[in-house]
């Protein structure tokens, strides 16, 4: 099962709500991997996951921890990538199965490790638009789990095309 679908996200509040819909279908084991240059939305995305799971604390990328744990109704592992220094660098900070076994995950900068994201994630392509029109952003679904999550974001009536 595969698929991919775009959407233009006119706001950071839109962006927020397309992150707690999707929360919605989260589900232990669930991956999402982030990808797209500085500035795109992703921090806002996740903060969306993470309220839409039903965190009220703050939600602030994980720079320099590389990793924050938002506990809501699902634990919600976020990682930052942005200053990994190589795939192998993760086995010594974090354990994936782990992770998957007790929440869902997101990665920021998945595409600095993407040996390491499981093939059933679902990856979002995030990018600003020209003179502050939005971002579009990109889903792309491969096997079941990604393609179950891809199915919970908006249909064509919603944007998606």
């Amino acid at each position: 099962m595969t698929g991919s679908r775009t959407v233009t996200i006119p706001s950071a509040e839109a962006m927020e709500r397309l992150g707690e819909g999707l929360a919605a279908a989260l589900a232990p084991g669930d991956w999402i991997a982030l990808t797209g240059p500085l500035g795109a939305g992703k921090t806002t995305l996740v903060r969306g996951l993470a309220r839409g799971l039903g965190y009220r604390g703050r939600v602030a990328s994980p720079t320099f921890t590389l990793v924050h744990l938002y506990r809501g109704r699902l634990p919600l592992y976020h990682l930052d990538l942005y200053r990994l220094e190589g795939e192998e660098a993760l086995r010594d900070v974090v354990d994936p199965a782990e992770m998957e076994a007790s929440g869902a995950v997101v990665v920021e900068w998945a595409d600095r490790a993407p040996g390491w994201i499981p093939a059933g994630a679902l990856w979002l392509e995030l990018a600003p638009l020209p003179a502050g029109e939005g971002r579009r952003v990109t889903a792309r679904a491969q096997g079941p789990r990604a393609a179950r999550l891809l199915d919970t974001l908006p249909g064509k009536d919603g944007g998606w095309h």
